[in-house]
């Protein structure tokens, strides 16, 4: 999936940028206080997607479905 795509996705749940630290931004989500950590590489390799999904605090398909 692509770093764009993600980043959709993760505005969608509710999460805002907060700042970037080298290569990788930090997301928060106001609501609950959860923070993913989203690379800024073109493709996001499966393994840290789904990494990204558990930061985010939902299932893989809640994920695809936003």
């Amino acid at each position: 999936m692509s770093y764009r795509d993600v980043v959709k996705k993760a505005k969608k749940a509710g999460f805002a940028y907060r700042r970037t630290t080298g290569s990788h931004e930090v997301w928060w989500n106001f609501r609950n206080g959860l923070t993913c950590v989203i690379p800024r590489h073109f493709d996001i390799s499966p393994g840290t997607l789904r990494g990204i999904i558990k930061q985010i605090g939902l299932s893989e398909k809640e994920f695809r479905d936003l």
